[in-house]
């Protein structure tokens, strides 16, 4: 697979078989991205991968928080922008619109929405869950540096015949996950990313992405 086609073929897979990924084969990726870059090579990341007994109690308990009805922890950081401006604001209703009518939920079903949503804390099935982390004392160019480091690991997980979803979610249960992986104090959860063989018998419509006119701008002599 040549880089156009993993990051053409990369999507955010939401439903996985339980085939297990092979050890050797997470540990070739994660040292190979850990060549992603960064600067002053300050590599900001603080990694997790959980799979086993340990994923299956952190699922066990996000699970009961889910079933409770627990609130999500407070956030530590700002997931999106309080009042999305347009062109993003109308991008995310597109696709949630997409998304939940592919699951046959109508808009006003809030209870099958958030069942829908309830099965991040599940890993929508994965067989391996990655965490990550960046020290509290980093500021918003060490975040980019993350997403590039997360993008090289899910990249990577496409030549591998792999698939990934990254997920803001799990930081809505950052306690839960502190519980079972005990990260130090000074390390804030980004997100989780479920990790496995794509289940290809559930069919999720891919989201566009904006022409390249809108997005970019050439210019020259």
């Amino acid at each position: 697979m040549d880089v156009y086609e993993a990051v053409t073929s990369r999507r955010a897979v939401r439903a996985y078989t339980d085939r297990q990924v092979p050890g050797e084969v997470l540990k070739r990726v994660l040292a190979a991205a850990a060549w992603s870059p960064s600067a002053s090579n300050l590599q900001p990341w603080h990694v997790y991968v959980v799979t086993g007994g340990p994923l299956a109690e952190l699922k066990k308990r996000a699970g009961e928080r889910v079933i409770a009805g627990d609130a999500w922890d407070e956030p530590e950081y700002e997931q999106y922008p309080p009042a999305l401006r347009s062109p993003y604001r109308e991008r995310r209703a597109a696709f949630g619109e997409q998304r939940y009518s592919a699951l046959g939920i109508q808009r006003q079903d809030l209870e099958a929405r958030q069942r829908a949503a309830a099965a991040n804390w599940d890993c929508f099935g994965a067989p391996v869950a990655l965490f990550c982390y960046v020290d509290r004392d980093m500021g918003k160019p060490q975040w980019s540096d993350v997403g590039m480091y997360l993008q090289s690991v899910m990249l990577l997980l496409r030549t591998e015949g792999l698939h990934s979803c990254a997920q803001m979610a799990w930081a809505k249960y950052r306690k839960t996950v502190a519980e079972v992986l005990a990260p130090p104090d000074g390390l804030i959860l980004f997100c989780g990313m479920s990790i496995g063989f794509e289940d290809v018998t559930v069919r999720h419509p891919r989201p566009a992405r904006a022409p390249l006119t809108e997005m970019v701008e050439f210019v020259d002599g």
